[in-house]
């Protein structure tokens, strides 16, 4: 009786020990993915003017503050509550809530709808009143972002169709991009943007810039492994080991490729461009990064980078959208095909493994079915937000600087 009592004793412990292996592994992760935060806000500030730094890293901290709340009393039932129709979920949650699994669940999945929503301050930079786009946030992370999730990750209809978004390519990243396309084309571009030619409006510190890339792919190492969201026994451990390998080799590959083209293309290795190209590697290896080889990964990561350098021509001279970081190529062209190269690379299920043509399918009506959301929802709300709080500065505070005119304050003395 007492040995009995003792291996049930031992058999609880280990069980125990097991469960708060997972939970600080997501802990962890989402400590990662909060620190992406100062990231987007490095790349961001010096991939645009000085003028405007102290308006951008506002931007990124308060969108994060009102992102956390919104998510918190709204988003997350939106997104993971009970399913209503594959269309949404089930509002109130908080009494679903069990304190030993979900709030670390919550937790992550907020870091999650903050990154969604700052992937649109980028877009709309340096011309955009920022009463609006605080109220943007907040509709983002409380209602848009959580909708689409919910069709992804929460039970809804996508999920029923088997389409294949492991740590959000589209879930996080198109939307995000999708929507910042929007804003930006109706806010309209920089002043001296487009005066009869396409003229650069180049950042004012690459250092900055750089250093932000390089805590984004630190980041996404949390962002790609914590969505595994277990750690304990064999098969996590080598998901996890897997996720950080394929995550690096994107990344790295979208870097090379887009040095390569820009090299090319433009006589010589662009910064800028290299930079965007790491991160164009990591958007687009987020899909599939747990379902496709290590070789994948890096032709994942070339075909991301050299579709960033064509991508920012396409936006920039064709559809003369003014998108002063690159956003909606590096997290949007990018995010859409990342998810649809899942299709080809995913090792059960994929083209290239036999696997015929349903899931790719699949994954190109999620692609569709999310843009056409992230799009459509965009246009209303900033059409809204125009026409009543306004959307865009006086040409006078855009020509002198948001920061003296939004916040009374300078970056620099």
């Amino acid at each position: 009786m007492e040995e009995t009592l003792t291996l049930n004793t031992l058999q609880a412990a280990v069980t125990e020990t097991g469960h708060s292996i997972d939970i600080v592994w997501v802990l962890i992760a989402t400590a990662l993915v909060m620190f992406m935060q100062p990231g987007f806000a490095m790349a961001e500030a010096g991939f645009t003017r000085s003028k405007n730094t102290a308006n951008i890293l506002m931007k990124n901290l308060v969108d994060f503050a009102v992102g956390s709340i919104a998510f918190f009393l709204i988003g997350y039932a939106l997104m993971f509550g009970t399913d209503i129709g594959g269309l949404i979920g089930k509002l109130p949650f908080m009494e679903d809530i069990r304190p030993d699994i979900d709030l670390s669940f919550l937790m992550f999945q907020t870091v999650f709808a903050a990154t969604a929503a700052t992937i649109v301050s980028g877009a709309v930079a340096e011309r955009t009143e920022f009463k609006a786009y605080i109220l943007f946030s907040i509709v983002t992370t409380a209602i848009v972002y959580p909708i689409s999730g919910h069709w992804i990750w929460g039970g809804g209809w996508l999920s029923d169709l088997g389409f294949h978004d492991f740590a959000g390519s589209t879930v996080v990243h198109s939307v995000g991009a999708w929507m910042g396309l929007v804003g930006a084309a109706i806010i309209g571009p920089r002043i001296g943007k487009y005066n009869g030619k396409v003229n650069a409006i180049p950042g004012h510190n690459l250092t900055f810039a750089a250093l932000g890339v390089f805590i984004l792919w630190f980041g996404w190492f949390g962002f790609n492994a914590g969505s595994q969201l277990a750690a304990n026994g064999t098969a996590n451990t080598v998901a996890i080991s897997h996720i950080f390998l394929t995550t690096n080799l994107s990344g790295a590959a979208g870097t090379l490729a887009a040095l390569v083209i820009s090299w090319i293309r433009y006589k010589r290795p662009t910064l800028s461009l290299s930079l965007n190209g790491s991160l164009a590697g990591l958007v687009a290896i987020t899909a599939g990064c747990d379902i496709v080889s290590p070789e994948s990964a890096i032709i994942i990561g070339l075909i991301a980078g050299t579709a960033l350098v064509f991508g920012v021509e396409f936006i920039d001279k064709v559809l003369r959208i003014d998108d002063p970081v690159g956003a909606v190529t590096v997290h949007g062209i990018n995010g859409a095909l990342g998810t649809i190269l899942v299709g080809f690379f995913a090792k059960e299920g994929g083209v290239f493994y036999g696997g015929g043509f349903s899931l790719l399918g699949v994954q190109v009506l999620g692609v569709v079915a999310v843009a056409a959301w992230a799009l459509g929802t965009a246009f209303i709300i900033f059409k809204v937000l125009k026409v009543t709080v306004g959307l865009r500065v006086s040409a006078r505070i855009e020509e002198e600087g948001l920061d003296i005119y939004e916040h009374g304050e300078k970056a620099y003395h």
